[in-house]
């Protein structure tokens, strides 16, 4: 069984999560993202530059079509994020901005040349790339910086404040496992970007005492004693002969991690390359975030007159902003207050409104602005009377008020039955009973079915040769009139129905018998 752990462990954790916590909030952190259609390389040469700034950096963030600057900007705060490293694409070039969050300055760069990772690596004869390596933040290397000029002074400091600072008495050697060089050449006006992987090996040993260090046995079997081996080194290949020499070898204040290296002792320190690469030009340099006064420019250049004519112009176009922006927050003010006073007249009518119906509702006594000749409500009155048909009771006093004021003393409380017409009155010429004997009767007396027949009606049956179906009224054959099997003879150029239609009228008007005989004869 395992052992507790001490108050003392849980305290010192604690303490150490809460001092990464709060080293991890003060370091710097960026954004790399591209804005536009910007193609497939460039999109990997986006990634390409996350890898390089990891672990302080968003690997996986999600770019949209509908996302602006602002979007970035907004959610920048919350989390911390302090630079934007923004890729573009135009006909012409690859563009890079480099902000710095919230108010700037903003540099814009154009890239002249750039590699990726993977054309990089399979350049290579033996590439140093593993995931332990994007554990820690690379370190920063520049040259040639030091030129005088506010532009290269910016530029540096940009560069600097990307990458944690590093304290050299506190630094632990083992965090550093990569190396982002910057040259600036002065004649081309460019910085050379580039990414190393940084490794560490003793010096001053035979090749065969390396070997066994690094637990690489080589093939001993032509040997007769190890001293072979370690005097003199045969059976090994001219590649791993060193190619170190006083420019990369040093003397380490630590341990390193790696058999050899220890404190106090030479190392060398050799630099793979595992991309990408940038070659950069500066265009020009902005006071804000993406906007704001020009600090610099490469390509334009203008006089001290210029630059007062353009600043006179911006205060002009402010001051008239400012106008704007003030005749518009007056109007708003007004539209406000002729909104509420319309507000406050319909709500003082709607009040007058309700006092006058509560007055009308509440009172017993009758309105006294209500005429004789003027009905009174008819909703009461509906209401009482759906109550006497559904409950078959009158209903009580208080219930319908309006409908209480409607009867008269001398009205009786019976309930409502339906009125039935005697035998010896009809009903009125306006509201016909399906009861009574007269239904098919016409006012004048005439019935119905002795009407005469309708003009396209006395067509058909003249182009049928005469014949007639029998009365409308009768319930004679309809077929009257015709031999037996003929019902599939054409009348008026039109064949007769078939099916289970057909047999229904056949069975109606010339029997079942001649229905099976005519079936039997087709």
């Amino acid at each position: 069984m395992g052992k507790t752990k001490t108050k003392n462990q849980k305290k010192a954790r604690e303490a150490t999560s809460r001092v990464a916590e709060e080293s991890y909030s003060t370091v710097p952190h960026t954004f790399v993202f591209h804005r536009g259609q910007v193609g497939k390389n460039v999109g990997q040469l986006v990634l390409d530059m996350r890898r390089v700034m990891e672990p302080f950096t968003a690997r996986s963030l999600k770019v949209r079509k509908k996302n602006v600057l602002k979007d970035f900007v907004a959610v920048a705060g919350p989390l911390g994020i302090t630079h934007f490293s923004i890729f573009t694409k135009t006909e012409n070039s690859v563009n890079m901005r480099l902000a710095r969050l919230p108010k700037g300055p903003t540099l814009y760069f154009r890239v002249a040349k750039y590699t990726l990772i993977k054309d990089v690596v399979s350049s290579l004869k033996r590439h140093r790339m593993h995931e332990q390596q994007f554990t820690h933040h690379p370190l920063l290397v520049l040259n040639n910086f030091g030129i005088e000029g506010m532009h290269i002074k910016l530029m540096a400091t940009m560069f600097q404040n990307m990458f944690p600072s590093i304290n050299v008495h506190k630094l632990n050697l083992n965090c550093i496992k990569r190396c982002v060089l910057l040259n600036y050449d002065p004649v081309s006006q460019e910085v050379e970007f580039r990414h190393y992987s940084l490794k560490v090996v003793p010096v001053g040993m035979s090749r065969g005492v390396k070997k066994l260090m690094q637990e690489k046995f080589p093939n001993m079997n032509k040997l007769e004693d190890i001293s072979e081996l370690l005097m003199k080194g045969v059976n090994l290949s001219e590649s791993e002969a060193e190619q170190d020499g006083d420019h990369n070898i040093t003397e380490l204040p630590q341990v390193y991690s790696g058999r050899g290296n220890m404190a106090s002792q030479q190392s060398a320190v050799r630099l793979t390359e595992i991309g990408p690469r940038m070659t950069l030009q500066l265009v020009k340099i902005l006071e804000g975030m993406g906007e704001g006064n020009v600090l610099h420019h490469s390509i334009i250049s203008r006089t001290e007159e210029e630059l007062q004519e353009m600043l006179k112009r911006k205060e002009a176009r402010l001051k008239e902003k400012e106008e704007r922006k003030r005749k518009q927050e007056e109007n708003v003010a007004l539209k406000k207050e002729k909104r509420d006073q319309n507000k406050k007249r319909s709500l003082e009518g709607i009040k007058r409104k309700w006092q006058q119906e509560g007055q009308v509702s509440d009172d017993e006594v009758e309105d006294p602005g209500n005429q004789e000749d003027k009905p009174p409500a008819e909703e009461s009155e509906d209401e009482a009377d759906y109550y006497r048909e559904a409950v078959g009771e009158e209903p009580d006093e208080d219930m319908f008020p309006g409908a209480k004021r409607k009867r008269g003393h001398g009205n009786s409380l019976k309930p409502f039955k339906k009125r039935k017409l005697s035998p010896g009155k009809g009903p009125p010429q306006d509201k016909k009973s399906f009861k009574s004997s007269d239904r098919g009767k016409k006012p004048g007396g005439q019935r119905f079915g002795d009407r005469k027949a309708v003009e396209g009606r006395n067509r058909f049956r003249k182009s049928e040769g005469g014949k007639t179906f029998g009365k409308r009224g009768g319930k004679a054959n309809r077929f009257a009139g015709q031999k037996k099997g003929e019902t599939g003879k054409k009348y008026g150029g039109q064949k007769t129905f078939k099916g289970r239609a057909g047999m229904k009228r056949q069975k109606g008007a010339g029997g079942k018998k001649d229905f099976k005989h005519k079936k039997g004869k087709s």
